[in-house]
């Protein structure tokens, strides 16, 4: 016969599993002592940023400790509408930006992993932002972006071969088109192999 309680949380109505509370519920217990343990409290990411994050003076990177997006930058709620937290931290000390594509750019590089300190973030360009991950190191280059056809052992081949076969030969040996292997000789693509090739 089937156990006719319910979980003694107010509202939940769910089946009872044990201790008088639902499964999740008796889980939320087991691991916080409290069945309605857990998450974060609505408004803990808006204090969070008015009394830590604002106050926060150091040079030490300032980690968000809420939920963050599939790359890593913090997120919030902001009047309904779920937001930057380094974005909305730089709105805040450093006014609205310049313009709608400006990006609240980090100066320690390390907005991957969470950083909101309000001394890191200033206002910049996409060029400029992107430059910035280039100096941090943080920007995928070569083989390691996501869309490399090319090893760094093919460019080298690539840059070596350079007058000795036509770029439409090359483009076929590597599976690539002639403009790739053009922005290769032209230091586009490559540009420190490029440049270590012209030295």
């Amino acid at each position: 016969m089937a156990d006719p309680r319910i979980c003694s949380i107010p509202a939940c109505c769910k089946p009872h599993k044990a201790k008088g509370y639902c499964g999740a519920h008796y889980v939320r217990f087991l691991k916080h002592g409290d069945p309605l343990g857990g998450g974060t409290s609505n408004g803990e990411p808006m204090r969070f940023i008015k009394e830590v994050a604002l106050l926060h003076t150091s040079d030490d990177c300032l980690k968000w400790p809420f939920s963050t997006n599939a790359w890593g930058y913090g997120k919030l709620s902001v009047d309904g509408k779920i937001v930057a937290a380094h974005r909305y931290v730089c709105e805040l000390v450093r006014g609205a930006s310049p313009t709608p594509e400006h990006e609240a750019a980090h100066s320690c590089g390390k907005g991957h992993e969470g950083c909101i300190s309000p001394e890191h973030l200033s206002w910049k360009t996409r060029v400029e932002n992107e430059a910035d991950k280039l100096v941090h190191g943080t920007r995928p280059r070569g083989e390691r972006h996501a869309k490399a056809k090319l090893t760094e052992a093919d460019v080298r081949e690539i840059l070596a071969m350079k007058g000795k076969e036509t770029q439409c030969k090359l483009a076929k040996r590597f599976s690539v088109s002639d403009a790739a292997i053009s922005r290769i000789y032209a230091g586009q693509a490559w540009a420190c192999l490029s440049e270590e090739a012209t030295a």
